[in-house]
């Protein structure tokens, strides 16, 4: 019996107790099926985290902090309040509120501009705006961010903000259209957004910016989903709240954006964070940033892909079974291949094919089935509850993942095949057919 007779051969001997077999397969389908959705949903996100970092460009940007003197400095919570520092500024954003951070001072932009593979330095100017407003409509609370240079927006409609242009430009975020009283992203291009801003005199001024684009909703949009100034209005903004501050008040900053070579290594970027380190300093940049969101995915994906695996492990005592059952009713049978010359390795592998091909339908099914459901449940999801997150698919699939899978558990059954494959290769073909 050469190796095609027998692949036939176990294929179909595999099927000689139906109800068995099937029962087997769809336990085998239950793993195959959880590893294919578990492993759809980290490939998704994961690879919606990566486009967004090309999309949004300014990979050579590194977004530095002053390290603070200890870790307690500004911390609270176990090690008590913190002790106050009169070089502290608001760390802004979304921070947890009145948390503080050491302000970046001109003498250290100048250091930072003096470290070897930096380029260039520029200081993030934090700016709270009261409201935005539309044509005397209904008034909104908002944040508001600038564009780093190399930085894009993924846009619904219009342009980015000219950096270089005199004029106030801005970027208005899609989830505002509709509650600022526009009918739709395009309606809104060209039309003019009153910014209500309050200075240390506690007087507040009204700046009217042009909207040239509406934003997309993402993870990493720059203004964390606020509005998207250009650097004129940046400074029309900074300047208004500042005023009634004085000069050396006013050049403290929580943050910087430094430049370095778009070529270089992730060894020269490492090497780079550790000058930065060295002169006190802490550096980000954007794939830093987000890989913690990658890093909670693969936490999670990991966990529930090991629920698939224990399935699995559970599916394999199946197909022992299975087959400890047919070489048991196999006895007779076994005793006169064995009488006709068949080597005790062709029983061996005929056994052991019997359990790969029954991995196979099982872990086939459940792959195929798996992605149906996931494509689904993908598009459902892109319609409703992630339709701010254009170009997310929630749930995607990778061929080398599929093939992975479906090879995992046909070895998972070929290794639960070899016990009873092993006691019927070792059959005594005399006893075999004595047997009743």
């Amino acid at each position: 019996m050469n190796a095609l007779d027998l692949i036939g051969s176990a294929a179909s001997n595999t099927f000689r107790s139906k109800t068995r077999t099937i029962l087997t397969i769809l336990a085998i389908f239950v793993g195959a099926f959880t590893l294919t959705i578990t492993n759809g949903l980290g490939t998704g996100i994961n690879r919606y985290i990566d486009d967004t970092v090309t999309s949004i460009g300014a990979e050579d940007v590194m977004t530095v902090t002053k390290t603070p003197d200890t870790d307690s400095a500004f911390g609270g919570g176990d090690s008590g309040p913190a002790e106050f520092d009169p070089d502290a500024v608001s760390s802004g954003g979304f921070s947890q509120p009145g948390s503080t951070v050491v302000a970046i001072t001109p003498d250290d932009l100048d250091a930072l501009a003096e470290l070897e593979g930096v380029l260039d330095v520029e200081a993030t100017k934090s700016i709270s705006p009261d409201w935005i407003q539309y044509d005397g409509g209904a008034q909104y609370v908002t944040s508001v961010g600038s564009l780093i240079a190399g930085q894009t927006v993924q846009l619904a409609a219009g342009d980015a903000p000219a950096a270089a242009s005199d004029a106030l430009e801005l970027n208005l975020p899609v989830s505002y259209v509709e509650s600022l009283g526009f009918a739709d992203a395009d309606a809104a291009v060209g039309e003019t957004l009153t910014i209500a801003i309050t200075d240390a005199e506690r007087t507040q001024h009204l700046v009217e910016a042009t909207i040239v684009g509406v934003a997309e909703e993402s993870i990493a949009a720059p203004g964390a989903g606020g509005l998207v100034v250009n650097s004129a209005l940046t400074d029309e903004l900074y300047e208004t709240q500042n005023i009634g501050i004085s000069i050396d008040q006013q050049e403290r900053y929580a943050q910087a954006s430094i430049r370095f070579d778009p070529a270089a290594t992730d060894v020269e970027i490492t090497a780079l964070k550790d000058r930065l380190a060295d002169a006190g300093f802490t550096g980000t940049t954007v794939a830093d940033q987000l890989g913690t969101f990658k890093t909670v995915i693969d936490a999670i994906v990991l966990v529930l892909n090991a629920f698939a695996i224990i399935a699995l492990l559970a599916a394999s005592f199946g197909i022992v079974n299975t087959l400890f059952m047919s070489v048991q009713e196999r006895t007779r049978e076994i005793g006169l291949m064995k009488a006709m010359g068949m080597g005790s390795g062709k029983v061996f592998g005929l056994f052991s094919l019997e359990a790969v091909f029954i991995g196979f339908l099982g872990s086939a099914i459940g792959v195929g089935i798996g992605m149906l459901v996931g494509t689904g449940i993908s598009s459902l999801l892109a319609g409703a509850i992630l339709a701010d997150l254009p170009g997310l698919t929630l749930i995607a699939f990778d061929p080398l993942s599929v093939t992975v899978i479906i090879l995992v558990v046909m070895a998972i059954a070929f290794l639960a095949g070899t016990l009873p494959a092993a006691r019927a290769a070792r059959a005594d073909p005399v006893e075999s057919l004595r047997y009743e």
